[in-house]
């Protein structure tokens, strides 16, 4: 039933890298989880080691109404993965009209993953405002909104505090309650980069769910189409990560009895 959503304000972020990471950390704490790739960047799939040349994926049936179960691959990580697919730009484009005529088209697949009390279905939206984040945002029990800690960063401070960074307007109250930011790529043997980690810090206060440090354990976990948990279980990323997934957990509504997974009934 617990809905996750991972947005940016803009891409290049990490927000990809922490959408397969956090959703790791969570099947880690014994958690049933399916990532579901909405970026038409379709990157999602590579950190769990699924081959570059697979293109196939859910966004098809997006775009033509068919059926998503059977796109769901099961990755070594014990993590359900629905990938997004290889598009081209009209494709993408065709997707994107096709959402903002039919949300349906989205919503109620959605509905059906939902329906699985126990499953938490942590989504890879893409970056900026989108029609699948002004579809999901309502229906998500956390979104998680992923930022630089750098000169950008801490620019979007009058846009977050005032809920419009992501081109959804004015937040409600219930809205911001349940919107949480993360910073990644803190360097913390750049004195300039833990200033602005630390003054961010101060400034979202109770808002900030955590920091991923900047490390090249990283970029070499993806590299390899691992997750760092696998690939540098000891490093100060795989540590944040960690923390960050016991936050999430601890904000997610908790599983109840377990019940046998949908996708193979």
């Amino acid at each position: 039933m617990p809905l996750l959503c991972i947005a940016s304000p803009k891409g290049g972020v990490g927000k990809t890298m922490l959408t397969a990471n956090l959703a790791d950390a969570l099947r880690r704490q014994g958690r049933r989880v399916l990532a579901l790739d909405l970026d038409p960047q379709n990157a999602l799939r590579l950190h769990f080691g699924l081959p570059p040349a697979d293109g196939a994926g859910f966004a098809v049936e997006l775009l033509h109404g068919g059926p998503w179960r059977p796109h769901i691959r099961q990755t070594p990580a014990g993590v359900a993965l629905l990938p997004h697919a290889t598009v081209t730009t009209e494709e993408a484009l065709a997707l994107a009209a096709a959402l903002e005529q039919m949300p349906e088209r989205l919503t109620a697949p959605l509905r059906e993953m939902l329906a699985d009390r126990d499953m938490i279905v942590v989504v890879d939206l893409p970056p900026g405002a989108s029609r699948a984040l002004d579809l999901l945002a309502p229906l998500s029990d956390l979104t998680i909104v992923v930022l630089l800690a750098d000169g950008h960063g801490a620019a979007l401070m009058p846009d977050i505090d005032s809920g419009r960074f992501l081109g959804l307007g004015a937040l409600p109250g219930a809205r911001q309650g349940r919107l949480r930011l993360v910073l990644n790529q803190v360097d913390y043997t750049s004195r300039l980069s833990r200033a602005v980690a630390e003054a961010m810090a101060r400034h979202l206060g109770p808002r900030l769910l955590g920091a991923v440090a900047r490390e090249d354990a990283v970029a070499e976990a993806l590299a390899a189409q691992r997750l760092i948990l696998d690939s540098a279980p000891s490093s100060r990323a795989a540590l944040d990560l960690r923390e960050l997934g016991g936050a999430v957990a601890g904000m997610l509504p908790q599983p109840a009895e377990a019940a046998q997974a949908w996708w193979s009934r």
